[in-house]
């Protein structure tokens, strides 16, 4: 229990007339450095009453100057034979409250934050951990308390223990591993940490898997890139929702007939993790492209003679990339395709990173001679032009006609290639 504040005191130094005094004379105790003592003090901008209470204190004639230097040990042996109190601190802290010094208080932060980091084991939360962005996600999620961040960091280490796994439904996951089934659930603080370290699985010096900052907004939505990235842990979420189409794509097969079948094909986001096909690809050209019709016709036209296809159906989800993932895997040779169009060229840029696919008649001049044999109105693009990351001149060749050409427009030529007869 404090000491009852002494009546002198309160005249001396209290009220509200001197709180800005007393503040100002806090802050040199709690901003002082670590490897020195507070010794002598210098006070400008003093108000009347301000220097008068501070010559009384100092034993100094009461002659009015702005400013005031003094020995805080003098101070402080005036106070303790006074008997008010043992110091100026002691004396502040009675009337305002404890001070914190903020050197001490910051040194000792960090040091819990540490504690934090050396208490984890896993490598990929420790490699998110040792970048400046992790630990500010850390912060965020455990909403600065460092007991919290210790506790998100043991459930996020025991689901990343159990990745990747083998199309297992995040529920499930979650309900085995940390006793709660909606504990991965989006937005989630042990779901938030568990992506952003698993997005450094393999890839240690990558800060994110996001899509990168074009200007445009993104074509994926926070809920999909996790599915994404989950799927990338075998993880299912939503593992039914849009299942990835594609046209006979070569499995090895007991019989050898390589599932070849004509006909358009749909694979489960589910099927592909749990049972993943045997791709008999190595080598082998694979086109991707954009739009369901083109398979269709594709089908329609050249049926088992067809070439393996794959398509995105728009910006691929979580069903498509890990197929198209598992394609590369197998050392397939991915050939893109897609509408002429700013989204059709971001969808380009995706495929074409992630996946090291190459353009499929996909190029500048490629746009041009669509152009010139378009029939019928044209549609305009708007203004969010997106550049091509493998074609420095397709952008601005679309930016100069302001045309549009849908992928099925060009199902003709696209047929072409396609024969394997």
């Amino acid at each position: 229990m404090s000491a009852p504040l002494d009546d002198r005191l309160q005249r001396l130094l209290g009220g509200e007339h001197l709180a800005l005094l007393r503040k100002r004379l806090r802050q040199r105790f709690e901003r002082a450095p670590l490897d020195r003592a507070v010794g002598l003090i210098r006070v400008d901008g003093l108000t009347a009453e301000e220097h008068a209470a501070l010559a009384a204190l100092l034993g100094r004639p009461q002659r009015y100057t702005r400013s005031l230097q003094f020995d805080l040990e003098l101070l402080d042996g005036n106070l303790r034979r006074s008997g008010v109190a043992t110091s100026l601190r002691d004396a502040l802290e009675r009337l305002d409250g404890p001070m914190t010094h903020l050197a001490t208080a910051s040194l000792r932060l960090e040091a819990l934050w540490s504690a934090v980091v050396d208490g984890c084991t896993h490598p990929d939360l420790l490699g998110l951990l040792r970048v400046p962005a992790g630990m500010g996600l850390l912060k965020r999620l455990s909403r600065q308390d460092a007991v919290r961040a210790s506790d998100l960091c043991r459930s996020a280490e025991a689901v990343l223990r159990h990745l990747p796994a083998k199309g297992t439904a995040r529920s499930q996951l979650s309900a085995s591993v940390l006793g709660d089934a909606h504990a991965l659930d989006n937005r989630q603080p042990v779901a938030t940490l568990v992506l952003a370290a698993w997005r450094r699985h393999g890839e240690p010096h990558r800060e994110r898997e996001d899509e990168p900052d074009d200007g445009q907004p993104p074509l994926l939505s926070s809920a999909e890139r996790a599915r994404d990235t989950w799927a990338r842990a075998g993880v299912l979420v939503n593992q039914l929702a849009r299942p990835a189409l594609h046209l006979n794509l070569p499995i090895r097969s007991a019989d050898g007939s390589g599932g070849r079948i004509g006909e358009p094909c749909y694979l489960s986001l589910r099927s592909l993790l749990r049972s993943p096909p045997s791709w008999d690809v190595a080598g082998r050209q694979v086109f991707v492209c954009e739009n369901p019709n083109l398979v269709a016709i594709a089908a329609d036209r050249w049926g088992r003679d067809c070439a393996p296809m794959v398509c995105t159906d728009g910006m691929p989800g979580a069903a498509q990339r890990t197929l198209l993932a598992q394609l590369t895997l197998a050392e397939a040779r991915l050939c893109y395709h897609g509408d002429f169009d700013w989204p059709g060229l971001r969808i380009g840029n995706h495929v074409m990173r992630e996946h090291n696919a190459v353009p499929w008649r996909f190029n500048g001049t490629d746009y041009l001679a669509a152009v010139r044999a378009a029939t019928g109105l044209a549609q305009r693009l708007d203004e969010n032009v997106v550049e091509a990351l493998w074609d420095d001149g397709l952008a601005g060749a679309m930016r100069e006609q302001g045309i549009a050409v849908a992928e099925e427009a060009l199902a003709a030529t696209l047929l072409a290639d396609l024969e394997t007869r």
